[in-house]
């Protein structure tokens, strides 16, 4: 993935040919602008990914990926941006977004009955957190766990939770709804929020 902190739409893939972007209703193209021009904390890779041409008749999908510092990938996710100008009942509006989130959690937590209700305060509560307006979420949590056996490398288990969510945005404005994907990412990753050092043990 291209190593940004916002995001690069040099490299973007050709839309599909019966989707011009200059035909595109303003409200989408103001939402499009608004995800393109936020600027993500370092630890995040984002770049644009061809989108499901069948969930709305205008979309623009996103992928994300957190790594450590040495490169190590430590969760990644998509972010779908859906819009219908006639709107969708079960959408409550016209601006749909679609995420998923993956990553790898420590095996201590494995059997924390818990954790699905953690891992979905994680998206709802960084919403709040960002400011991002938005209504009628729903989605699911799945964790899962793996033991290797033989010659695999890495951990004998471990734990992995995935999330699938989906929200309606209140208005265009959706540098908040992003910003609160990658907090989701980076929480999910153990990353800690900006601007926070965690300190090493000295007497490790």
């Amino acid at each position: 993935m291209s190593p940004i902190h916002s995001i690069d739409m040099a490299d973007e893939p050709p839309p599909p040919r019966d989707r011009d972007p200059g035909l595109a209703p303003a409200e989408f193209r103001d939402a499009v602008n608004s995800l393109r021009r936020t600027v993500l904390r370092p630890e995040v890779r984002v770049e644009q990914m061809r989108p499901p041409q069948r969930l709305a008749p205008w979309s623009h999908a996103l992928a994300a990926e957190v790594r450590g510092p040495d490169g190590t990938e430590l969760s990644s996710g998509r972010l779908v941006l859906l819009y219908d100008p006639d709107g969708v009942e079960a959408w409550d509006g016209v601006l749909r977004l679609v995420a998923f989130a993956s990553a790898e959690l420590e095996p201590g937590i494995a059997g924390d009955p818990l954790l699905p209700e953690v891992g979905w305060s994680w998206l709802t509560e960084a919403l709040a957190e960002r400011g991002a307006a938005y209504l009628a979420a729903g989605g699911t949590v799945t964790q899962t766990t793996s033991t290797r056996f033989g010659d695999l490398h890495g951990p004998r288990t471990s734990v992995a939770l995935e999330l699938r969510g989906s929200w309606t945005a209140r208005t265009p404005e959706l540098g908040p709804h992003l910003l609160a994907f990658v907090d989701l990412l980076c929480t999910a990753a153990g990353v800690p929020p900006e601007g926070v050092t965690v300190l090493k043990n000295p007497y490790e």
